[in-house]
């Protein structure tokens, strides 16, 4: 007898959810942040990006995602016309990669990327000037604190769980 629940069976890299963040202040001709984080080990991949369209998204994919970790299994986004579109569709079945979209009525779908967001926003918000016009060049800095923090729901860091292996100390001790 099948359980009613079958148990989903994912491996790290496997399912990622991509949002946009922004618009924010301009930032070297920078608006938005386009943020992946793949849902096993919370490793967040992100870059600046001067729109927020479906071009973005696809290099983005192909330079940040498909080529570091490998193809993944699944997608998820919100309904997004950067995400929601007939090139982005192609890519996808090009690869064999499911797209799943998030609903506004059940937000825990793409929750994981959501959390990121926050995250990561709540760390440029302290690394930043105070006319927040440098946070472009603040990101990497903001990825890596994010990347290295303790994440309690994995009982260590993304950094250790990914490349298995303590984060250096700044002073090499």
């Amino acid at each position: 007898m099948m359980p009613l629940n079958p148990i989903l069976i994912v491996d790290v890299f496997d399912v990622w959810g991509i949002d946009f963040m922004g618009p924010f202040p301009m930032s070297f001709g920078h608006s938005y942040i386009l943020v992946g984080v793949d849902y096993v080990s919370k490793w967040v991949e992100a870059i600046p990006c001067r729109s927020n369209d479906h071009k973005v998204v696809l290099k983005f994919l192909k330079e940040n995602i498909f080529s570091r970790f490998g193809v993944p299994k699944a997608i998820i986004s919100d309904g997004g016309t950067h995400f929601c579109n007939k090139p982005f569709e192609t890519f996808l079945a090009k690869y064999g990669v499911k797209h799943k979209v998030a609903t506004p009525y059940h937000p825990q779908t793409s929750g994981q990327v959501e959390l990121a967001n926050r995250e990561i926003k709540n760390i440029l918000m302290k690394v930043v000037n105070v006319n927040r016009k440098d946070w472009s060049i603040k990101l990497l800095d903001s990825l890596w604190a994010y990347r290295t923090a303790y994440k309690t729901i994995l009982g260590m860091s993304p950094y250790r769980l990914v490349l298995w292996q303590s984060v250096p100390s700044p002073t090499g001790g």
